[in-house]
């Protein structure tokens, strides 16, 4: 997951409350750290979703492929 994959993920699950949970909850699985924290630091975009999402209890779901303008091609 890239950056703005991420961030366009946090959008559609979370709307307007995602930036304040992006840049205020502290995501236990990586530390205690924000995401913003953590992407900051050099975390992958993809492990900050999936501990975003385990923090928030996102169904699993919605947690993979989030962000993504288009659907994987194998």
């Amino acid at each position: 997951m890239r950056r703005s994959e991420f961030f366009r993920a946090v959008d559609a699950e979370f709307g307007a409350r995602g930036d304040a949970l992006v840049a205020d909850l502290a995501l236990s699985a990586l530390g205690h750290r924000t995401a913003a924290e953590a992407l900051s630091d050099g975390e992958a975009a993809g492990d900050v979703w999936l501990a975003l999402c385990a923090e928030t209890d996102v169904p699993l779901a919605r947690r993979h492929g989030a962000g993504r303008l288009e659907p994987r091609r194998h």
